[in-house]
């Protein structure tokens, strides 16, 4: 009996550390950082970006590092909708080194992997997949990271699989982008992830 309970102890702890958390708590922007001088506010339970006065690149970061997860949240692209979610990531203002998944208007590869600063385009999904893609209504992306192998689905629809050791060996935060230009909106709501 005494050696079966620190064993059941260690599987509570392994499977509490796997539960899924939310990341955005639907009131504040506590557990991000912001980087950059764009817009990223709470309205009516929704996390917002918008372009601000400079029309320049705009992150909002977790605090916390993730290296191998499940990602999932929802968006709604208005007005411009160019944007993306940032996996594995460190920045220096606002340039970022990682990897991101491309969330954009219809025809711009949303859910394919860019890495910014480096390689660019990893992987656009196929042209066929556009319209996966439900403009101006919510949208469901999931990512998983596991080591080097990447795969997203946009709206349960498998978008890419990439195997890439460099992004295998990355290290940072998940963060969200707005692009730079201007006139750009998108809101996120029931962002969650899960440690594998």
């Amino acid at each position: 009996m005494k050696n079966i309970l620190p064993l059941l102890c260690l599987l509570l702890f392994v499977s509490c550390s796997r539960q899924t958390t939310d990341l955005f708590n639907g009131e504040s922007l506590a557990g991000w950082e912001v980087h950059g001088t764009e817009k990223w506010y709470v309205d009516d339970g929704e996390l917002i970006c918008e372009s601000g006065p400079d029309a320049e690149y705009g992150y909002l970061s977790t605090e916390k590092f993730y290296d191998d997860f499940e990602l999932t949240l929802e968006f709604k692209q208005e007005a411009n909708g160019n944007s993306g979610v940032f996996i594995r990531s460190t920045f220096d203002g606002t340039k970022v080194s990682g990897w991101q998944v491309e969330v954009a208007p219809p025809g711009h590869d949303t859910g394919g992997i860019y890495e910014s600063y480096g390689r660019g385009w990893l992987i656009k999904p196929d042209k066929a997949k556009d319209d996966v893609l439900k403009m101006g209504d919510w949208n469901k992306l999931k990512i998983r990271a596991v080591g080097p192998k990447i795969t997203t689905w946009l709206n349960g629809v498998e978008m890419v699989e990439l195997v890439d050791e460099k992004i295998g060996e990355g290290e940072g935060a998940v963060a969200l982008q707005i692009h730079d230009g201007g006139g750009i909106k998108v809101r996120w709501r029931d962002i969650e992830i899960k440690p594998l």
